[in-house]
């Protein structure tokens, strides 16, 4: 039986140990799987017990980089994001399986990025990665982020996309709002944004009735106000729902030490939901 774990400043609410529990059980293992939430002043001295605690652990806001400097070695994804969201404590290896969840998320809801116009809103932590993983799938990719430096910084890193200092009057095949704004506190609302001309304010039909779909990586609420005023308009839109569950399989398959299956990864979702929506009703 796998421990494992989940550790952020705040994990009380995550959905993490049921999609782990669920999806190890859909590949023939068991495991525990806690909720660790620890203050970030304290996470440099408790670290070192995460290691000798659990066989391999998820790691969350704000210690995808405090992680790294108790690990040994990073692969993949995680070298180059510069970020860890999964850790094996044997090996003391990070990964990064946001990416693989990004992007199979997309795929399963047929949203084909190659080629197409995408614009990216935030370039924080989940923004980064998903400028990388769009410009790897050989999209056309535009980003807006309210501090032009961090957006600079990320920007002088790997280039490749259009940084921009306001969005213009332009139609996009696609929106990712990649802030976090619309979730817990700031539910109800969407992110502001600078647009053509100069105008500031909160994203609403104007910039989304410019847009062929619209994604939001968060997934609690179901449909933040980002989404719902997409869909009033008729776009088509998807929740970060799918991202979390395939970033977890992945990291499970990790742990297995097992091939990710695309296949495989959708099926599991599918019957995850349908238990869901059984639960539910």
């Amino acid at each position: 039986m796998l421990r494992l774990a989940v550790v952020g400043k705040d994990v009380s609410a995550s959905l993490s140990p049921k999609m782990h529990r669920f999806i190890l059980g859909g590949l023939g293992e068991t495991c525990t799987y806690e909720k660790v939430s620890v203050p970030p002043c304290d996470f440099a001295s408790r670290a070192e017990e995460l290691f000798s605690r659990f066989d391999a652990f998820n790691v969350t806001i704000p210690f995808k980089t405090d992680i790294l400097p108790h690990l040994r070695s990073v692969e993949g994804d995680a070298a180059l994001f510069g970020a860890v969201n999964t850790v094996v404590s044997a090996t003391r290896t990070g990964y990064n399986t946001d990416g693989y969840g990004f992007l199979l998320m997309l795929q399963s809801a047929g949203l084909a990025v190659c080629g197409r116009r995408v614009l990216v809103l935030g370039a924080g932590g989940a923004g980064r990665s998903c400028i990388r993983k769009l410009l790897q799938a050989g999209a056309k990719v535009f980003a807006y982020e309210r501090d032009p430096l961090r957006l600079g910084a990320v920007y002088g890193e790997f280039g490749g996309f259009v940084p921009l200092a306001e969005i213009p009057d332009e139609p996009f095949d696609l929106i990712v709002n990649c802030t976090g704004v619309g979730m817990h506190q700031s539910v109800g609302t969407t992110p502001e944004v600078r647009q053509a001309g100069g105008r500031f304010g909160p994203v609403g039909m104007d910039l989304l009735s410019r847009c062929g779909a619209a994604v939001d990586l968060i997934y609690e609420p179901e449909q933040s106000q980002f989404l719902s005023i997409a869909a009033a308009l008729g776009k088509r839109t998807v929740n970060g729902e799918q991202m979390l569950f395939f970033q977890a399989y992945r990291a499970d398959c990790i742990f297995l030490r097992r091939e990710a299956d695309a296949q495989e990864a959708q099926a599991l979702f599918r019957a995850y939901r349908s238990q869901k929506s059984t639960e539910i009703n």
